[in-house]
């Protein structure tokens, strides 16, 4: 048997699809349609969370969907806490409004992990201007634009994609960022009040 991707543990970990792998997650080729329990040597054991492991695996499985250490994601969370509103939803914003998740957001990319890839490589532009920077903050109005080649490679995808209300494809398959979004907009997979309780305890 092949060795299992990263990915693929991270969702057996938090107990539910995080769509890291992109098309891979909804095929027979999810291990956890295939195994329904944590990975490692007693994953299969029953066993009932803390609250404190609750609240720890909701920052860890967030953590994971976007990608980020915990360095970064921690220094996220400290942004949140000094910005106006909700911290959760300030939280949820500012991930949402990382240039890697807008161009998996718009469609360029199959998951996250290919639209971090895509900036790295100097593949998507902002405003016109080339940048290599994942974490770059997009502000309402900005411009994204793939280069040629990858965005042939999903061009087809695009004819049929809506993005999500916060953001706006082009007739020139290039993306806008119409308005900040709303946490009806953001990741509806994590329980961001868990995340701000795990790190006010």
């Amino acid at each position: 048997m092949g060795r299992v991707k990263s990915g693929c543990r991270d969702c057996r970990r938090a107990g539910e699809k995080l769509f890291l792998k992109g098309d891979r997650c909804v095929t027979e080729k999810c291990s956890l349609s295939r195994r329904k329990y944590p990975p490692g040597m007693h994953g299969a054991a029953p066993h009932r969370p803390t609250e404190y492991a609750r609240r720890l695996r909701e920052k860890q499985k967030a953590r994971r969907i976007y990608g980020l250490t915990e360095r970064q994601f921690r220094s996220y969370f400290e942004k949140a806490t000094r910005k106006a509103g909700v911290t959760g939803e300030k939280l949820l914003e500012m991930l949402e409004m990382r240039l890697d998740n807008v161009v998996f957001r718009l469609g360029f990319a199959v998951s996250r992990a290919g639209a971090r890839q895509l900036v790295r490589h100097g593949h998507v532009s902002l405003n016109d201007r080339k940048t290599n920077i994942p974490s770059c903050q997009v502000k309402v109005g900005d411009l994204i634009r793939l280069k040629a080649k990858p965005l042939a490679a999903v061009a087809e995808k695009l004819k049929e994609y809506t993005p999500p209300g916060w953001l706006a494809l082009t007739p020139e398959s290039a993306g806008q960022i119409a308005r900040a979004p709303s946490r009806e907009d953001t990741e509806r997979l994590i329980e961001e009040s868990l995340i701000v309780e795990y790190y006010s305890r």
